[in-house]
């Protein structure tokens, strides 16, 4: 038993199964391939390594073969590895992940050249059908040479798939291993919510008391990131509002923030949707902001509450399918079935995500997602509970 093998599907089982081939060039970025490598097989995957020439002056092979388990391909030989691994043959590779990728070979495969066994794994996969993502790593002035943007264009337009990079410090870096291996995932994926746009609204608004202090509702933010996360893995456009939060936003998910209902109001006033989910704690009232600061020594403080505008009514008549949550405490679950069925009804929702506050705790939840026709209960990971929605939201039609 290879040490790959206690680790492998630690994390998920989203890539359970499948057998990527992961190519390797000469960029520094290299150094990160040992736990790319590794976190890829934590989701479930069988990663075997190719390293060009350049590669194996950054990363030994014998490193990428203890990170794999697998036997590293550093040359062609008479095994024809490209062809086992990528050609027209049972049991190919799912995938040819490409990462870090140069200049160099970014432009030798968008125009054809062969001369690595990287390049040759990439034409291989290029004329058998097997996908291919890409990520750069290069000094910023190089990516932004026309040439080389010309055979980004150029990998796109033969369904290569880019991953970053992130523009930073005058460097084009290497994407992230976060955004890497959602990429892969995204890209194996069962692809039900392409071409679809979906916005997640997260997080918990907060009303300014005065000019230091808030009044705000308790929420994580962590339900609405898996549910943004979880509809990007299957196929969609996805774009994350986040108020105040105490979960980190995936780097790949496009995100605005919020802090007042006001502004979850402006943002929606430009808002064409397609689904839109609000797992969101809003606030329902708002104080009359005091002036200044309220004296620390004042001994009664007196606030008046005033209703806020209700954001479900404003995204109601701006989406194709909206869903709402309806959080309750110390309910039982007839009670909770019988509230959310009223908000689906008073608020023209497609879907209400019911529970009992008392059921949820850091990553863990049980719900039920309620719909007109028929309710499901989760009990589980916040996780399973965004993947439960996204099976219900891809068989509605909307």
């Amino acid at each position: 038993m290879h040490p790959t093998d206690g680790l492998r599907g630690t994390k998920s089982h989203k890539l359970l199964g499948r057998r990527i081939v992961l190519g390797i060039t000469g960029s520094i970025a290299a150094v990160e391939c040992f736990e790319l490598a590794r976190e890829l097989i934590r989701h479930g995957a069988d990663v075997h390594a190719v390293l060009s020439d350049s590669a194996q002056d950054i990363v030994t092979p014998w490193a990428m073969a203890f990170a794999t388990g697998n036997e590293v391909v550093e040359v062609i030989d008479w095994r024809v590895q490209h062809v086992t691994l990528l050609g027209n043959m049972p049991g190919r590779a799912d995938l040819l992940l490409i990462a870090p990728s140069t200049a160099n070979t970014i432009s030798k495969i968008a125009c054809g050249i062969d001369d690595t066994p990287v390049t040759t794994m990439a034409m291989t996969a290029l004329g058998s059908g097997v996908p291919i993502l890409i990520a750069p790593a290069m000094h910023h002035a190089m990516y932004q040479n026309p040439a080389v943007q010309k055979s980004v264009e150029a990998l796109k337009e033969m369904g290569v798939g880019l991953i970053g990079p992130r523009i930073d410090e005058g460097k084009a870096k290497v994407a992230s291993i976060e955004e890497i291996v959602e990429a892969v995932v995204r890209r194996l994926g069962r692809n039900d919510l392409s071409g679809r746009k979906v916005l997640v609204i997260g997080g918990s608004s907060e009303e300014p008391i005065d000019e230091m202090r808030v009044i705000t509702n308790k929420g994580s933010g962590e339900t609405a990131v898996e549910i943004a996360t979880a509809a990007y893995e299957r196929g969609a456009s996805v774009e994350l509002w986040m108020g105040k939060a105490n979960v980190s936003v995936p780097s790949f998910i496009e995100t605005k923030r919020f802090s007042t209902i006001a502004d979850v109001l402006v943002l929606a006033d430009g808002l064409k949707g397609d689904v839109v989910i609000v797992p969101a704690a809003l606030s329902d009232f708002a104080p009359k902001q005091a002036e200044g600061k309220i004296p620390s020594e004042s001994k009664d403080v007196v606030l008046k509450l005033c209703a806020l505008p209700k954001v479900l009514d404003r995204l109601r008549d701006r989406s194709k399918v909206l869903v709402g949550f309806k959080a309750e405490s110390g309910v039982t679950e007839a009670v909770l079935l019988t509230k959310a069925s009223k908000r689906l009804k008073e608020a023209r929702l497609d879907l209400v995500v019911a529970n009992d506050l008392r059921d949820v705790t850091a990553g863990r939840t049980k719900a039920f997602i309620v719909g007109a026709k028929r309710k499901r209960k989760v009990a589980g990971t916040k996780a399973e509970l965004a993947n439960a929605l996204v099976d219900e939201i891809v068989g509605l039609k909307g």
